[in-house]
């Protein structure tokens, strides 16, 4: 999704087909690092909690749950997973997004964990958690495109260029909520026998506002994808369906209170929902079918005027030339 010249082109001069880009290469280490950095906030999660895990249906036969595995041996893998994903991370990316996987680890087994028995805020957090991985992406991407200087962590996370990748989190993180409310619903008293605080029992009524509430917000944060140019108008047709669709079933989730099928028709929709939503985002992509066109039709010939910018001391001026076999371009002259 991130905008990369040299990925939109179709043209094997660029990319070889023989061979892999850095671009595939790059995508290689993040995928096999945020791999191993799940296995690891995976593990240690079930670590630090069998003997809940044991109360509810879902988790009752996990590994530690059945004693197939051992403590011990379940730390040694967390421990290698982690330290193999981070390290393969911050050889294939850069440090930046080594670091936020880093913190997603962190976040998830030692606040997201212990937060479950504690307060009903612990879905917001796990909701971050979700959100982070795609601005990873963005990040490790931005990182092929950086020049020396303009690298740091402040300019792949907090510049003009990374709102793309914090709309794509954002997208993941709204996206957690119908999801996760309407399938906490369904099995909402194993949650209240382990003791987990889920708003499915704590506040059933909130439950479903909240799963509401950012099903709709789902709609401007696509829209934002569109607005700064991550994807094409198609986009806004696609997204529009899809998110419709959720907002549909959300609403259904809300007026019936997880009653008569809403909330597994809530659960289904956000299974659906997601892919559509991040494949129609792919397939949108702005300028990523500008190569095929080329291919297939020809380079255009523009005839638009160009505009020649001249500048005599404290006097500007404007001309215009036409240029029919160039592509349209802007020029400064000083006399």
């Amino acid at each position: 999704m991130y905008p990369i010249s040299s990925l939109l082109t179709l043209d094997p001069a660029m990319t070889p087909l023989p061979t892999l880009s850095t671009s595939t290469l790059t995508f290689i280490y993040l995928t096999t690092g945020t791999f191993l950095s799940c296995c690891s906030a995976n593990t240690l999660n079930m670590m630090l909690e069998p003997k809940y895990d044991a109360l509810m249906t879902r988790t009752r036969n996990r590994p530690l749950v059945r004693g197939l595995v051992s403590r011990r041996g379940a730390l040694l893998f967390a421990i290698g997973t982690a330290a193999v994903g981070l390290g393969l991370l911050y050889i294939g990316t850069n440090p930046t997004t080594t670091a936020l996987s880093a913190a997603n680890i962190v976040l998830y087994a030692f606040v997201y964990t212990p937060l479950k028995r504690i307060s009903v805020i612990n879905t917001w957090v796990g909701a971050v958690v979700g959100g982070i991985p795609p601005l990873m992406g963005w990040v490790a991407a931005a990182g092929q495109t950086a020049t020396t200087g303009h690298d740091t962590w402040r300019d792949m996370l907090f510049s003009e260029d990374s709102i793309g990748g914090w709309l794509l989190g954002g997208i993941l993180f709204a996206w957690q909520f119908p999801h996760f409310n309407a399938l906490s619903h369904l099995i909402r008293e194993d949650y209240k026998q382990a003791g987990y605080r889920m708003l499915c029992w704590v506040n059933p009524a909130r439950n479903a506002r909240v799963a509401l509430r950012y099903s709709v917000l789902m709609f401007p944060v696509s829209i934002g994808l569109w607005w700064v140019g991550v994807v094409g108008h198609g986009f806004l047709v696609g997204s529009t369906v899809a998110n419709g669709w959720l907002v549909r079933e959300a609403y259904r989730f809300w007026k019936h209170q997880g009653a008569q099928g809403s909330a597994r028709g809530l659960f289904w929709a956000s299974i659906w929902q997601l892919p559509i939503l991040l494949v129609g985002g792919l397939i949108t992509k702005k300028g990523l079918w500008d190569g095929v066109w080329r291919n297939a039709f020809g380079q255009p010939e523009e005839d638009d005027e160009e505009y020649l910018y001249y500048e005599d001391e404290d006097e500007a001026v404007f001309n215009s030339s036409p240029q029919p076999s160039k592509p349209k371009a802007s020029s400064l002259s000083t006399a």
